[in-house]
């Protein structure tokens, strides 16, 4: 099992930055393939972006694919999102999530075994 405790989001202007983390409990994270969601105000929860175990297979959505990069460092067994030219739709909270017995990247929630409690990441225009 592990946990996860994602860190990082605030408040920003339209064109910003931000970099969120996420901590992971245990030490077989390597053993997992890692994922961001997010959940707007009224809306459904909807995936970000995935990396795999090792780090050298990502994955986004067409809404982040060129502003948003994820990675991951094993030794510090957290998970990073990259978030540059951000949107104000890109407000949303922000969650991670790991997946254990796949053996690909998931894009939809019902992949992922264990969630962290999310973060906020507010875009002002």
């Amino acid at each position: 099992q592990v946990q996860l405790v994602e860190s990082g989001g605030g408040l920003v202007q339209a064109g910003g930055s931000l970099r969120l983390s996420c901590a992971a409990s245990g030490r077989t994270f390597s053993s997992y393939s890692m994922g961001w969601f997010r959940q707007a105000p009224g809306k459904e929860r909807e995936f970000v972006a995935a990396i795999s175990r090792s780090g050298m297979t990502t994955y986004y959505s067409d809404p982040v694919k060129g502003r948003f990069s994820i990675s991951r460092d094993n030794a510090k067994i957290t998970v990073y999102l990259q978030m540059n030219s951000l949107k104000p739709e890109d407000t949303a909270v922000y969650y991670c999530a790991a997946d254990y017995i796949g053996s690909g990247l998931g894009t939809s929630e019902s992949y992922y075994q264990y969630w962290g409690q999310g973060t906020q990441v507010t875009v002002s225009s």
